[in-house]
Formats: C-alpha cells, structure tokens, sequence
C-alpha cells in the first residue's frame, strides 16, 4: 500500500505513538497472561478428563482451524490497521468483502472436511473440523471492528472481549468434556467464545455496521490484504502440517502427545507473541510513515529485546522438558518431553520470523512474506515427512525446528534487510544475552542432573538458579536496582 494515500485522520501523534503504543501492549500482555494461566488450568482439567486420542482428534480440526482462521479475510484485517485514510469510507466495502470470503471458505471446508480429516489419519475428525472452523463465520462480522480497535491502540477493549469469551468456553468446555463430549468440548466451547467476544467488540467499535462496495477502496484493500493474508495463512501451515504429518504417519495416540508438546511450547508465542503482534502492525505502520530512519532504529531495539526476554525461556524449557511435562501433566505424558525439547529450539525461532512478518506487513512489503515462507515450506515439509519416519514424533520436531533455524530465520533476515531495514547493528546487542544463555546453561544442567528423580525440585531448583544467573549476567545493573527500588517502594505502600 503505497505511501502517497492521504494520512488518516485517527494516526497518533508521533510524541505519543510510543507512548500508545506502550499502553496497548501493556493491555496486550496483562490480558494474555490472564487467558494463558485460565487456558493453562483448564488444560490440566482437560488433560484427566480426556484421552490422548480426543487430543488427536481436536489437534485436526485446530490445524484447519488454525489455516482458515488467517486467510478468511483476505487480509482485510491487517488492512484495515495498516490503512492510509478514513477508517469510516472503508468500512462498508472492508465488512462485504470480509463475509464474502469468510462464507466461501467455510463452505469449501465443510465440503473438504472429511478430505481433510482423511489425510490427517483421524476420520473421524470431519464433524468435529466442520463445527470447529463455524468460528470464521462469526469473525467474519467482526474483523474490521477489532482492526479499528488494535489501530486506535484500544487493547484494553480488545483485551476483555476476548477473556470474556475465554471464560464461556471453559465453563462449557469442561462441563461438556465431564458429560463424556470428548473433543466436541473444544469445538462447541470455542464457537460459543467467538459468539461473546464478537459481540462485545461491536459494541466497543462504535461504528456502524454497513455494508456496501466502492471499487477503488476495494483495490487498496485487495492490493495489500491478499499478500499479507498468503504470508501469514503460510505461516499458520507451516506451523500447523506438522499435525497432518504425525497424525498420518504415527496415529492418534502419538499426536495426541504431539500436541500436548506443542501447546506447551507455544504458551510465550501465544502470551508474547500474541500481544506484539496486536500492536506491531500498526507502529510499524505508523514508523514507516515517520522519517527515513525510524523504522530501522525501532527495529533495532525491538528485535533485541525480543531476543533477550525469549532466550532464557527457550532454553530452560528444552533442558528442563521432562520436569515440565512430568510436574504439570503426570509420568503417562512423558513421550511429549522427548519432543519439547526440539520445540522449544522451534518457539524460539517462530517468534523472530513472526515479527519479520509484522515489520514487512507495516512497511507495505507483503509480498515479501508470501516468498520468505513458500521458501521455508519447501525445505521442511520434506525434512518433517522423513525425521517422522525415522524417529517417530521426535524426528517431526526435530525437523521442524532444524528447517525454522537453517532456513525461515536466514530467509527472514534477507526479507526485512531488502525492505531497505538495518539489521546489522542488532548484532553487537545480542552478545550479551548469548553469553548469559551460556552461562544459564552451564548453571541449570548440573542443578537439572543432581535433582534427576524429583520433577518438582528440579524444575524449581534448576529453573531458579539458571534465570537469576541470567538476568545478573544480562540486564545493566542500574535497571535491576530501579526495578528492585518500586518492589519496595510498592510492598511498602500496600502495608
């Protein structure tokens, strides 16, 4: 979307654009947190009341799920954020061409679902996938009305949308997964989320619900929504074919511990990420903007304090997989460790080619994604199909994460570079953290290896040690005593 389109009339201030921006993240985070520890207790709840082979089954309809929920819209969200304009004009032509796709694809899966579910080794799985993917339907209405509240950097409203309809779905799901509904829990509790969160966030939009078609709004729609729809929705597969490939090759069992694995891995993605990503689209939209540098120096420091704050928990998580499964999921869940521990390699990675996608998309450079990750499709799918047969749902995440290291994170730094960003001066700032992950390392192993026999002590023990050596090593001084000081200050205060 090119640049030359006049300036909206709701674009912050560039004085408060960090600030707003803060904010939003802020509400990003906090309401994240609160999903994922709901999220987490009710997958513990769910864990004892299910077997690994409703996992499995849920696990399919997920990845589809997963792959249309992104490309539903034709990208017309992430336009609607990044759109140079009045908000309000495209609205109506933004909303028809939202329910348009949305209702065609959803068709296309309810025709394809048993297909799908075929190829995925889980049958069974078609009605599930069919009552599962019903969500688009109801984001479709919705969209462009979270996309006006992610660009006014309102996540605050956002935010509370979505955990009032986290709460519906784990009261539902539960309770119908207690009443033996097996992996129809998810789905029926899922659908009734969307069906709260969306009508929350019409409300808090305040913009009337119109629908309408203008030609030209719907070529700079199109323009940029399609590319950034195709990179991001290859994203989803890419993420998600793992899913296919184990289920196909291994069975439902084994992807049933797959994707327990799995979803422990992506707890920071999902709690991180997730938040990043509802305000980096829309201030790097608003950098790309500003002068010539702006967007290279927010960059710079975007990425290395991602970096900073993910390592550690990527390597705790690998070298203290078996604790971690063994303390919140039982001894019966212990193959998912084997596989945790190349995931959290994965984690790690998906989260810095997931901001690429997001500092490409604000820049308008949404072809670039498109290539970036077909390039890294070609080079994994492959590697995943053998690394399965060879060594089973190890060798899945093996290949997974070798492909994400070797191949989409090299693929990624040549995209942004050639988006006219610089990536070099990151390097010198990520030598201190690589020492401290160094370091944390040499700490948490022997810690990890004298507690072996007791999950509990040493997850606490080794997981404690490692992070405080780390963040000795790695945050200035000066920061850690600022930040010891409010502790105090804080405790003192609510005496």
């Amino acid at each position: 979307m090119t640049t030359d389109q006049p300036v909206s009339t709701d674009q912050p201030t560039p004085g408060s654009l960090r600030r707003k921006a803060g904010r939003g993240l802020g509400w990003s985070l906090l309401g994240n947190l609160v999903m994922k520890a709901g999220s987490f207790v009710m997958g513990l709840i769910l864990a004892r009341l299910l077997a690994p082979e409703d996992f499995g089954v849920y696990a399919v309809a997920l990845a589809a799920t997963n792959v249309v929920m992104v490309v539903k819209d034709l990208g017309i969200m992430a336009a609607t954020i990044q759109w140079r304009g009045s908000v309000e004009e495209m609205a109506p032509t933004a909303t028809l061409l939202n329910l348009f796709s949305a209702t065609a694809l959803y068709g296309a899966f309810w025709v394809g679902a048993p297909y799908f579910a075929a190829a995925a080794g889980s049958p069974e799985a078609a009605p599930v996938v069919r009552l599962l993917t019903a969500v688009i339907l109801v984001e479709a209405i919705t969209a462009v009305r979270v996309g006006v509240l992610l660009r006014r950097f309102q996540q605050d409203k956002s935010s509370m949308a979505i955990l009032a309809g986290f709460l519906v779905n784990a009261a539902l799901s539960v309770t119908l997964a207690a009443r033996g509904a097996g992996p129809y829990s998810f789905a029926w509790g899922q659908v009734a989320a969307a069906v709260v969160t969306g009508v929350l966030v019409l409300f808090w939009a305040k913009m009337p619900f119109q629908m309408g078609f203008d030609r030209a709004v719907a070529g700079r729609l199109l323009r940029f929504g399609i590319p950034s729809a195709a990179g991001i929705g290859l994203e989803t597969v890419l993420v998600n074919v793992g899913y296919v490939i184990v289920g196909n090759i291994m069975g439902e069992q084994q992807l049933g511990y797959y994707l327990l694995a799995f979803n422990v891995s992506s707890w920071v993605p999902g709690l991180v990420g997730t938040a990043i990503r509802q305000v980096s689209l829309a201030g790097f939209s608003r950098l790309a903007e500003g002068e010539d540098d702006g967007l290279s120096r927010g960059v710079q420091s975007s990425v290395t304090l991602l970096f900073t704050a993910v390592l550690p928990l990527a390597l705790l998580m690998g070298l203290l997989a078996h604790p971690i499964i063994s303390v919140l999921y039982g001894a019966e869940w212990d193959q998912a460790a084997g596989v945790l521990r190349f995931l959290a390699l994965l984690m790690l990675v998906r989260m810095l080619t997931s901001f690429a996608l997001d500092i490409l998309n604000g820049q308008g450079a949404t072809r670039a994604t498109v290539w970036m990750n077909i390039g890294y499709g070609v080079a994994m799918v492959p590697i995943v199909i053998v690394g399965t047969h060879l060594e089973g749902i190890r060798g899945a995440a093996a290949g997974q994460a070798g492909a994400a290291l070797l191949v989409a994170l090299p693929l990624a730094v040549v995209a942004v570079n050639r988006a006219g960003i610089r990536l070099r001066p990151i390097l010198p700032a990520l030598v201190r953290p690589l020492s401290g992950g160094l370091a944390l390392v040499a700490v948490a192993l022997p810690v990890a290896y004298l507690t072996a026999g007791h999950p509990f002590v040493s997850l606490a023990l080794a997981g404690a040690a490692g992070l405080v050596v780390y963040v000795l090593l790695v945050v200035p001084f000066d920061k850690i005593k600022s930040f010891a000081g409010r502790a105090t200050r804080l405790m003192a205060s609510g005496r």
